[in-house]
């Protein structure tokens, strides 16, 4: 199904200035909470070049790894109520920061390892959910994903998420940077957003083509060429009558 609308979400707050070619493109960004990279003072400068630019914000917490940029799964090393806390407690700074611009947090996006052990796992998607839960904003995720059957349960509103430049499995979930093809490069993202905002669908790397219902589409601000595709992307969109906005949550 052709899409009408569609949020643009990238992760910022990573590295000094990530955010300057993909502010004037994106509606949404996921501000790094400073356990696999940001925080501090980035994370001050990125949520006030967010403000600046009417884009709203959500946090973006991850396992406590960085010296693997939260890419390697902690899944047994925490219990679920210490996992409940460090994601609460990274979440509680950017919300702050945002309080002192007047402005709300709009949702919460989990990084890399966690992310991913989120969509598959059922202790590590609860455990998430239950986090987000105090915060009363959205989650973002997979479409068709462990986190989303858990955050209808929970009654979190939930916003199903596709990938600019990450390639997928059959089984919908995003191919393991590990793996050569993962990272999609400007022409292939290019042609992946098209088939999604033309029919629904994306062909993943192993298998025929998938349908994907999706609210947002995330770009990373690490990936070459990121400002130039999502600036390519976000054209492609307009010209077939998309309309670019920020996301509507539904529960």
């Amino acid at each position: 199904m052709k899409l009408t609308t569609l949020d643009l979400n990238a992760d910022l707050g990573e590295t000094v200035n990530d955010y300057l070619e993909l502010l004037p493109v994106i509606t949404t960004a996921n501000v790094a909470c400073g356990a696999h990279a940001g925080g501090g003072d980035l994370l001050k400068q990125t949520v006030k070049a967010c403000v600046e630019s009417n884009v709203q914000v959500g946090a973006h917490p991850s396992y406590p790894d960085p010296e693997n940029f939260g890419r390697v799964s902690l899944r047994d090393k925490f219990t679920k109520a210490e996992l409940v806390d460090l994601i609460s407690d990274q979440i509680e700074l950017v919300q702050s920061e945002l309080a002192t611009h007047g402005k709300a947090l709009s949702h919460v996006k989990a990084h890399g390892a966690l992310y991913n052990d989120a969509m598959v796992h059922q202790d590590i998607a609860e455990a998430l959910i239950e986090a987000v839960q105090s915060f009363e904003v959205s989650i973002f995720g997979l479409p068709n994903s462990v986190l989303a059957s858990v955050a209808k349960q929970a009654g979190v509103p939930f916003i199903p998420e596709g990938y600019m430049d990450r390639a997928y499995t059959n089984q919908g979930t995003l191919v393991p940077r590990s793996l050569p093809g993962a990272v999609l490069d400007h022409t292939a993202a290019l042609a992946q957003i098209e088939q999604l905002a033309l029919s629904g669908t994306v062909v993943p790397i192993d298998g025929t083509a998938l349908e994907l219902a999706l609210s947002t589409i995330c770009i990373h601000a690490d990936t070459p060429d990121a400002g130039s595709t999502a600036k390519a992307v976000r054209t492609m969109l307009e010209s077939n009558s998309v309309t670019i906005q920020s996301f509507v949550a539904s529960a």
